[in-house]
């Protein structure tokens, strides 16, 4: 269907005009359909399902390989051995990312879209395209008291966990979205960034000493490993895996694997039974802006056993729906001729990202609704219509 323009809605009101004997009724049709068309290109595609789930899941955890495409997932299967975690997903579908006001959006926008269910302008974080603060799932799950947790391999103020929690016009002020982290209670919470939290120079506020005071479980990578020691199923917990972004790489890896073993079991047992959850693996990204191949295969690969571990829990629990996206591409990364199931020849066209289609995987009660071609903001849509927010 064309757009409405001025000169599309002069055409259809004379054709009204022509073909409808009263005047009012063409006068309202015309005006009908203009608000209808002009309705659908602000919110999408409606996002609805058009079926409804068999059983609803009490748990949705989304997955987000910031920079993951097709290509890099094919690329991490081959190398592989010609398999992935990722193939036991019952259910693919693909999801438009483009933002508000570029057809190549940025992880804030992407973030923002699958946080929010609104398309906004790559930068803004929980804004809508206005900047105007919109209520995201994490939001939106704590008013029901279902318990929520984040986990990325990057700091907490990176923009794909900030589009969950925080509202700001750029992703710059890394203590500013810091502080979106004591406005809200995440149960569950793992990732880097630990200087925005408790060395700050705006403020001098110690937001890490704050958790401790909410009743938080606190603690950090200088203190312990990750994973070691006991919970305390009825406190909060959090964990800094670096002091800003995570540098040593084995670790790193390990700690995402580990955080996807413990966190569901975690907040299973935290309160009501229900939760959302949040896994963002944001390194494959680095490697789409580095253009370096072999470290988006192997960041492919390590995020697949992070997949792992959140499937093997689903598939025990059967209550649990599972999503697994990427929120855009980036470098155009292609595998180029000559290449083998044990040698990948990467190719790139560019160092940032593109507008391609992003698959989306789904396992678990709901799952159905993830398939087919829709847009980005429909995945807040229909992990909504599933938890029953």
């Amino acid at each position: 269907m064309r757009p409405v323009t001025d000169q599309n809605t002069g055409n259809l009101f004379s054709t009204l005009l022509a073909i409808i004997p009263g005047r009012r009724t063409a006068i309202f049709l015309v005006l009908f359909c203009f608000s209808a068309t002009a309705f659908a290109q602000k919110s999408g595609s409606g996002a609805i399902p058009s079926r409804k789930i068999e059983k609803r899941p009490k748990r949705v955890i989304l997955m987000i390989g910031d920079g993951m495409g097709l290509q890099q997932i094919t690329a991490g299967m081959y190398k592989n051995k010609d398999q992935l975690n990722l193939e036991a997903c019952t259910h693919v579908g693909f999801h438009k990312s483009y933002s508000s006001d570029n057809l190549i959006a940025d992880s804030a926008a992407s973030g923002t879209a699958m946080a929010s269910g609104v398309k906004t302008k790559n930068g803004y974080i929980g804004l809508d395209e206005d900047g105007l603060p919109v209520k995201t799932l994490v939001e939106q799950a704590k008013e029901k008291e279902i318990p929520v947790g984040l986990i990325t391999n990057a700091t907490f103020t990176f923009s794909t966990p900030a589009s969950f929690v925080a509202h700001a016009t750029s992703d710059e002020d890394q203590e500013f979205l810091a502080t979106f982290y004591l406005e809200k209670e995440i149960d569950f919470m793992v990732g880097g960034g630990m200087k925005y939290f408790a060395d700050r120079k705006s403020d001098q506020r110690n937001l890490y000493q704050e958790l401790i005071n909410k009743g938080y479980q606190v603690s950090d990578y200088s203190k312990q490993s990750f994973g070691k020691g006991s919970f305390d199923f009825n406190k909060n917990y959090t964990y800094f895996l670096a002091e800003d972004l995570p540098e040593d790489l084995s670790t790193s890896r390990k700690d995402l694997i580990t955080a996807c073993k413990l966190a569901p079991s975690f907040l299973k047992n935290h309160g009501n039974g229900k939760f959302f959850l949040m896994i963002e693996d944001a390194l494959i990204d680095q490697g789409g802006k580095t253009n370096d191949s072999n470290f988006i295969i192997e960041e492919m690969i390590n995020f697949d056993k992070a997949i792992g571990e959140v499937l093997r829990f689903a598939k025990q629990d059967k209550e649990t729906l599972v999503i697994i996206t990427g929120d855009h591409e980036i470098g155009g990364y292609a595998i180029n001729p000559g290449s083998t199931r044990d040698t990948i020849f990467g190719f790139f066209v560019s160092t940032e990202p593109t507008a391609s289609l992003l698959p989306v995987f789904a396992f678990g009660p709901g799952a159905e609704i993830f398939s087919g071609i829709y847009e980005n903001t429909d995945i807040y849509e229909k992990i909504k219509y599933a938890l029953g927010l």
